[in-house]
């Protein structure tokens, strides 16, 4: 079982009425250098300005991006020759990263090869310290790498946090 961390950025709220701008994918393991990095043209006319702007691009230079089709292509290819085992689904905001990842998978290849789930750091780190209210502490607390909204560099903080949530006594298989 390979855990995949996962951040997506996005043009909107909602798959299919926005689009998916970009994501990035790091494989949780001792080294954390096996990553991904795929960027998607619009599949909708509509977008938000505001939260467009977030991903650091313009509108232009996402239309410009290669196709979803190519992207999914690429990014289950990647999977299959980077995890070992059936692959986990796990990111920051697992309610909204996941709706992307999932629904580009379904949409553009007929299958999603993370399954039917995934798990929100979060949720872990909260259990491990028995305090639900605790969700944005390991953030800061764990995190190296700077969250600046490249999915690659946010999937790398999350990981790195995994790994010192490992230290700290979580039971998380790590290649």
């Amino acid at each position: 079982m390979s855990y995949v961390v996962v951040d997506v950025e996005s043009d909107g709220p909602i798959p299919h009425q926005y689009s998916m701008i970009s994501f990035g994918a790091v494989i949780l393991d001792s080294t954390l250098d096996k990553t991904f990095y795929g960027k998607v043209k619009p599949v909708s006319p509509f977008w938000i300005p505001e939260v467009l702007a977030v991903s650091g691009f313009s509108r232009q230079q996402h239309e410009n991006f290669d196709g979803p089709l190519k992207v999914m292509q690429e990014f289950r290819q990647w999977i299959k020759v980077s995890s070992l085992g059936k692959p986990v689904f796990i990111s920051d905001n697992v309610a909204f990263d996941w709706q992307w990842i999932n629904y580009y998978f379904h949409f553009y290849l007929k299958e999603n090869p993370f399954g039917f789930s995934g798990r929100r750091i979060s949720d872990l780190y909260c259990g491990m310290k028995l305090d639900t209210s605790r969700t944005h502490e390991w953030k800061k607390l764990l995190r190296k790498t700077k969250h600046d909204h490249n999915p690659v560099n946010d999937a790398l903080g999350n990981a790195e946090a995994l790994l010192e949530m490992k230290k700290m006594g979580l039971k998380i298989p790590i290649l």
